[in-house]
């Protein structure tokens, strides 16, 4: 994991605040190339995803910290879950000692319900396939007329209008 973006929005559909950050590579780390090829078509984000990375673990807690200064129960979004949650789950277990899903038995969980994946959301919404739910195929009135540009924050806001966009709905 390269970067991150978060986007808090409250059950009402309020954006409530924002997380971005660059990582440092991991010890070890290699570059896939297939990755490297889409990071080659996206210039911009791959320097934004790139630019003054900090120690995973000091972004890792810092972004636990940012979840815990909400209240309510905070739930982890993405689009589509089956990409960033394993990310967000390897991340917060290595550094945290905590998994992306904890079980109810766990009084201080950092997110207290299932990962909802974004896409699935859409697709349960709309009766779309969820093949059809593809931020390309989005109005961009659903996204907020945010661009998905791929930098982390930029997308995050885009997915956070989605979100907002079906709760007010």
């Amino acid at each position: 994991m390269l970067s991150f973006g978060s986007v808090a929005v409250s059950a009402t559909g309020s954006i409530l605040g924002e997380f971005e950050a660059v990582l440092e590579p991991l010890e070890r780390a290699q570059r896939d190339e297939a990755a490297m090829a889409f990071w080659h078509r996206h210039p911009e984000a791959w320097t934004a995803a790139t630019e003054n990375p900090r120690p995973p673990s000091d972004v890792i807690t810092g972004f636990v910290d940012w979840i815990g200064s909400f209240r309510g129960e905070p739930i982890f979004a993405s689009h589509p879950l089956a990409l960033d949650g394993p990310w967000f789950d390897f991340y917060l277990r290595r550094f945290t000692g905590r998994p992306l899903l904890e079980g109810p038995w766990v009084a201080n969980r950092l997110f207290r319900h299932p990962p909802l994946c974004l896409m699935s959301f859409v697709a349960g919404q709309t009766g779309r396939g969820q093949w059809e739910c593809d931020v390309n195929r989005y109005p961009p009135e659903w996204l907020g007329s945010v661009d998905h540009t791929h930098r982390a924050i930029d997308d995050a806001r885009g997915y956070a209008n989605l979100l907002r966009f079906f709760i007010e709905r």
